[in-house]
Formats: structure tokens, C-alpha cells, sequence
């Protein structure tokens, strides 16, 4: 095997027609990157060292940075090391390549992950934090990109310079994954109805995913002809084509603030990772001709061509060799995270005195109002209060939401801040991702809670990561309604009536509010709303479908399920309890509560504690509240197994709780259509035994 010196001393000159000092900075980019991938796997071979998945081969990219103002939001895969250095680079950075072997050490002292993952990412670099592999960040990167001109309309201050557009990069095998397809339909669908959409989608084609290889020509057949998507094809182991290219598309996504699609023709050396042995699945001419194609060499060619000799180029390549493993011995045993507390400090729930600083201002009215209602008003409240808040998803525009609880606020507010989203979650959520990071306050709404399911990596994988990878350096504060829950009376079947919210749980940091009385649930939203626009705080607020437009509590006419307009804020993380007796305690939430409150009704010495909050749950009060009778029946509506009644559970057994415990809960099913839902689904008769048995 041949050496970079021997193949750069059989090179011949290739033409540069740009700017000298421009090609030796990028060549400088492309080295450290390049080095920095084999210190990576020297640093591993000594113990010191965490991630060795490189960017080699793929050095083209520094050129795309190159044709991008330092300034562009960006949001890379990960194969991105020589962009990374080339933004570092232009503003004025020259600690790049200490960033990235800082992050491969899992060093506190990375700037942007302080050692939690090895990322490219820096707030001063305008490079927003990813660790995607399977394009999750595209919804993301089209919600920036709607957003730029969105905070300009609606007068909101932005990260994001006047003229910026967004640039996001990803694998060829990922762009087969349906979220960078949905990303990308979102986009065009966005601009086809003339919305701005300043977008440059970056496909670094290597043509093999791990050990799959991407057909021949995919990528162009997939993109090339997409209506309403300008396509562009540059070499990327050319960097002087790779530039003219990267820049053309760049100046047509700035000037028609349309998407556009590059894609850059890479190679992959050194396989996918340093425990990847390629020579399992590739033979050793395909593996021959790929370093034939080394992006370095391309450089080279041109370096050679402004007069450079081959010995300067040579040993400007091991000048950069010596300063990545000086470095790299630098950080190699530097401190990491040596503590839980630490790790998870981004992931703390917010302040609630910072949350009570910033709640919106609230309507004075003495009307007594359904879940529903009520909910309208506080949204009503949160977008007076708030000018960059935003409310959108399927069918909350005109049509005021499938049960009217966005009702008129299109009216009152305008089609920029209230409006309808195409069908897609995946695409929903990444609106409100990107919005999130741009100065804005996304209130998304998920239709039903079914529907989440196909979108929830946007909240595990993006939402709640954020501010973990970049100590809080960014975030994205959203408030994500969902309709759920079972009981609708007439309509129904699993996709409308799902009581599956595990898949939230166990996600880090993540605020879940479940009201169930109107009063409640506006005070509730107030506490989300503040807690995102002072804390980026992400929430999840599940709204019972049932309870929306109920007025009765215990019979028909008795208006007691309707409540005025709440005076007084909700903590988040409080629970609210109803009735002092002193035999039994029934502790539920959402469609639990009216069953539990008309049970104890019943029986005398029950009172009831609405958690109200399902993340973080209200502690302190589930401990008052089950000490003060020393029986336990927790109410669950959802599913016996992955339910919330398994960490109501926990919680008392870990803080000593010693007194009688019982829990019903719905059974380990779908929800079926028609009457036979009542079979699966937590009942009020089931409650009513189940508490006799504890208090006999």
C-alpha cells in the first residue's frame, strides 16, 4: 500500500481559480479532520479515547462550509469534521480540532456536550448539536428554516441573522429513512404554498450505509427530479468542483429562499467505525480504488497547481498529524463526568420560580367553563402574552380543532400564528423543534394520542436531548398538546381512544401534565407555556377527550365538572386533593378523577388526590396524601403493564411507605370499537370494589 507522501509525489497540477489562502485554509481543515479521525483510534487503542466513527473520505464538505456565511444555522451529519473546522476557521477559531478529540475523550471540558457525546456542535459556530445517524435532525432542520422568516413576520427577535438559510447534512442510506423523506415533503409542501423555505439539504453520498450499499445512481433517481426541489451534483473528492457547486446552490436557496438538494459524491475510508472490518463485505480493489479517490489527494492536485511542491504539501499533511496527537495525548485522561447528578443537570425540571416569573397574563371572568373552553382561553391568554408563540397542527386553524378547542383563535390572531400543518407528526414536531431554537414558542398539536407514536423519536431523540447535548446551551421550549385517553361516547376504536403513554414516561426530562378539571387544565397550560419560554422546557400536555365538553359530575344538570377561569397558578409537580377523610386514599389523574370523586362519594372516609402531573410526579403530595390514611388504591386508566400505576408504585415503596396498597387499571389491550371498549377499559364499578376491599 502506497503512502499519502508517494501519492501526492506522483501527482500532476490541477487549476484553482479561487483565492490561494482560501484552498490552504480548507486544506488545513480537511487535514485536522482527517487527523483527527486517526487520532481518534489511536487515542482508543490506549484506552483514552470513545468514538472512532470518521469523516474520512468525506473531507469534501469543508467546501460546503466555505460557500456558507459563519452565520447559516447548521445541523450535520456525522462525518462532518472538516465543515466543522472550516466554521471554526471563519470565525476565527482555532480550537476546532481541541473540540472534536476533546468530545472523543468524553472530556467536561468539550464545549458544546462537556463530555456526554461526542458531537458537532457550538453555540458560537451557529452549529446546532446532533447525534443522529438516521436523518432525525431533517424535521428539525426544515422547522429553522420556516421559522426564519416566520419571527421576522411576526417582529420576534431571532439567533438567526436576516438572510440566513439552514444547512443540514446526512448520509445516503439515511436519506432513505422515512424522516428525511417526510422532512423533505414538509419542506417542498411548505414552499409550494409560498412560504419561505431557505433550506440546503447536503446528501454526502459515499454509496454504502455500514455494510449496504446505496444502488447506483439512487440518490439522483430519489431527488434529482423532485418538483419544486433544485438539484445539484458536485464531486466531493474534487474540492475545486465541490465549491463552485456547493456555492451555486447556497446563492439559489439565499436568493429564492426554496429548498435545494446537494449532493456530494464522497467515499468512505476507514471503514464505518474503527470496529468495522470492511474487508468482510468489500473487496480489496473496491477498497483500493475508494483511496485512489482520497479527497486529500484531490487537494493536493490543486495545491500543486498554485505553485506549491509536493514536500511543502507532505509536510504541511505531517505538521497536522503532530499537533492532532499533541493534542490528542493533551486531553486524554482529562476529567469526565464522575457523577449522576452531574450528567443529568440539563435534564433538571425547571425552577418554579422562574416558571411563576413568566406566566402569561390571565382573563378576568367569573363564567364557569368546560375543559374545553377553558383550554381555548388560556391559549387565548398564552399568544396575548406571548408574541412569538405559535399554535398549529391538523386542522386547529379555521376548522378550530376537530373538538373546537382552537376555536377562534385563528380569528383573533392570524393565519401566521394559528394555523394548519400538512398530516404528518414526524413533520409537526420538527416545526416546532425548529421554531423552538429560533425564537419562537411552538404550541404543536398532535391530533390524537395514537398518532404520536409514529413521531416520538422527534421527542426522545431531538426535544429531550438538546439541552443534555449542549449543557443548555440550546434548547428548544415547546408545548406539545395531545388528545388522548379513552371513554368517547359514539366514536371511537384504538386510534382515537389510546391510553399507551409509557412511550413518554422514561423520557428525560420531559414536563407531562394531564389535567381533568377546566380550572385546572388552563393553569396548567399557564405553567407550561412559562416553563418553555423561561427554562426551553419541553412539556407534554394530554388532554382527556372525554372531559372536554362535560359539565356533570355526579348527574344529569348538575354543571359540577364545569369550574370559572382559574385566579391562581398551578406549581408544576403539585397534586390536588379533594376531600379529608381518613380511611382511604384514591390517587388518579385525568379520567380517574370524576369516577374517583363520585366513588368516594359513596363511601365515606375516601378523599381523592388528582397528581395532575405524571412527569415529574407530585412526590410530596403522594407521600402526605397516602400517610394521612395508610391505604393506598391508585385509579389508572392506562395499561396495567407499562402504566403510570407502576411508578406510583415505585415512588412510595422507594420513600418507605408501609401502609396497604391496591391499583385497577385498564387491561393489557388495544381499546376495541363500540361498547366493548368498556371491557378493557379502568371503570368507575371497578374503582368502587376494589376500594370496598381495601377499607373492609
Amino acid at each position: 500500500m502506497r503512502t499519502f507522501a508517494e501519492r501526492v509525489r506522483a501527482l500532476t497540477p490541477a487549476p484553482w481559480e479561487h483565492d490561494d489562502e482560501l484552498l490552504r485554509s480548507l486544506y488545513d481543515a480537511q487535514l485536522g479532520s482527517r487527523h483527527a479521525d486517526l487520532a481518534a483510534r489511536w487515542m482508543q487503542s490506549q484506552g483514552s479515547g470513545f468514538y472512532t466513527i470518521g469523516s474520512a473520505g468525506h473531507e469534501g464538505n469543508a467546501a460546503v462550509a466555505a460557500a456558507l456565511q459563519p452565520t447559516d444555522p447548521a445541523l450535520l451529519h456525522y462525518r462532518s469534521g472538516a465543515f466543522y473546522l472550516t466554521r471554526a476557521a471563519q470565525c476565527g477559531s482555532k480550537e476546532g480540532l481541541r473540540d472534536i478529540l476533546l468530545g472523543v475523550a468524553a472530556a467536561t471540558s468539550e464545549p458544546i456536550a462537556g463530555g456526554r457525546h461526542k458531537v458537532f456542535g457550538r453555540h458560537e459556530l451557529a452549529i446546532i448539536p446532533q447525534t443522529s445517524t438516521i436523518a432525525s435532525h431533517l424535521p428539525r432542520a426544515m422547522g429553522v428554516a420556516f421559522s426564519l422568516a416566520r419571527a421576522a413576520k411576526l417582529g420576534v427577535p431571532s439567533p438567526w441573522p436576516a438572510g440566513s438559510i439552514v444547512v443540514a447534512s446526512f448520509g445516503d442510506a439515511s436519506a432513505n429513512h422515512s424522516t428525511a423523506t417526510g422532512a423533505i415533503n414538509a419542506a417542498l409542501h411548505a414552499s409550494y404554498q409560498g412560504h419561505p423555505m431557505p433550506l440546503l439539504l447536503v446528501c454526502e453520498d459515499n454509496g454504502i450505509g455500514i455494510s449496504v450499499r446505496t444502488p447506483e445512481g439512487w440518490i439522483r433517481q430519489a431527488y434529482g427530479q423532485r418538483p419544486g426541489l433544485r438539484y445539484f451534483d458536485a464531486d466531493g473528492t474534487d474540492l475545486a468542483a465541490a465549491l463552485s457547486m456547493a456555492t451555486e446552490a447556497a446563492t439559489f436557496v439565499r436568493r429564492n429562499h426554496r429548498p435545494a438538494f446537494l449532493r456530494l459524491r464522497t467515499v468512505r475510508l476507514l471503514g464505518h467505525a474503527g470496529s468495522d472490518l470492511e474487508s468482510a463485505y468489500r473487496s480489496p480493489a473496491e477498497l483500493a480504488a475508494d483511496e485512489e479517490l482520497d479527497p486529500l489527494l484531490g487537494t493536493a492536485r490543486l495545491l500543486l497547481g498554485t505553485g506549491l511542491t509536493a514536500d511543502e504539501i507532505i509536510e504541511l499533511y505531517e505538521d497536522k498529524r503532530a499537533e492532532a496527537l499533541r493534542i490528542a495525548a493533551e486531553v486524554a485522561g482529562l476529567p469526565q463526568l464522575s457523577s449522576a447528578e452531574a450528567i443529568a443537570a440539563p435534564l433538571r425540571f425547571p425552577e418554579p420560580d422562574t416558571v411563576a416569573g413568566a406566566l402569561p397574563e390571565r382573563t378576568r371572568t367569573t363564567e364557569r367553563l368546560t375543559l374545553s373552553q377553558s383550554i381555548n382561553r388560556a391559549l387565548s391568554d398564552v399568544l396575548a402574552s406571548y408574541p412569538e408563540a405559535m399554535v398549529f397542527g391538523e386542522d386547529v386553524g379555521r376548522k378550530g380543532g376537530v373538538y373546537g378547542v382552537t376555536r377562534g383563535l385563528q380569528k383573533a390572531f392570524g393565519p401566521a400564528r394559528v394555523f394548519d400543518t400538512l398530516l404528518d407528526e414526524q413533520s409537526i414536531l420538527g416545526l416546532g423543534l425548529g421554531a423552538g431554537v429560533s425564537g419562537l414558542l411552538p404550541i404543536p398539536e398532535i391530533q390524537y394520542l395514537a398518532y404520536l407514536h409514529n413521531a416520538e423519536d422527534q421527542l426522545r431523540g431531538e426535544a429531550a436531548s438538546l439541552k443534555f447535548f449542549s449543557q443548555e446551551q440550546y434548547a428548544n421550549p415547546m408545548v406539545l398538546r395531545i388528545a388522548g385517553y379513552g371513554y368517547q361516547k359514539g366514536f371511537g376504536g384504538h386510534f382515537h381512544n389510546d391510553d399507551a403513554i409509557g412511550v413518554l414516561r422514561d423520557i428525560p426530562g420531559l414536563v407531562i401534565a394531564s389535567p381533568s378539571r377546566p380550572d385546572d387544565a388552563a393553569a396548567m397550560l399557564h405553567a407550561c407555556a412559562a416553563a418553555a419560554r423561561s427554562s426551553g422546557t419541553v412539556s407534554v400536555f394530554l388532554e382527556p377527550i372525554a372531559l372536554y365538553h362535560r359539565r356533570d359530575l355526579h348527574e344529569d344538570g348538575d354543571d359540577q365538572w364545569l369550574a370559572p377561569y382559574p385566579d391562581e397558578p398551578v406549581e408544576i409537580s403539585r397534586g390536588r386533593t379533594y376531600g379529608d377523610g381518613t380511611d382511604l386514599t384514591i390517587v388518579t389523574f385525568g379520567n380517574g378523577v370524576p369516577m374517583s370523586l363520585r366513588v368516594a362519594a359513596r363511601l365515606p372516609g375516601v378523599r381523592v388526590l388528582d397528581l395532575r402531573w405524571l412527569a415529574p410526579l407530585p412526590v410530596e403530595d403522594l407521600l402526605r396524601e397516602a400517610a394521612a390514611t395508610g391505604r393506598v388504591l391508585i385509579a389508572d386508566e392506562t395499561r396495567r403493564s407499562g402504566g403510570v400505576s407502576e411508578g406510583i408504585l415505585a415512588t412510595l415503596i422507594d420513600h418507605g411507605y408501609t401502609g396497604r396498597l391496591a391499583r385497577v387499571t385498564s387491561y393489557d389491550s388495544y381499546v376495541p370499537l363500540g361498547a366493548a371498549a368498556h371491557e378493557v377499559l379502568l371503570s368507575e364499578a371497578t374503582i368502587e370494589t376494589a376500594a370496598r376491599e381495601l377499607l373492609s
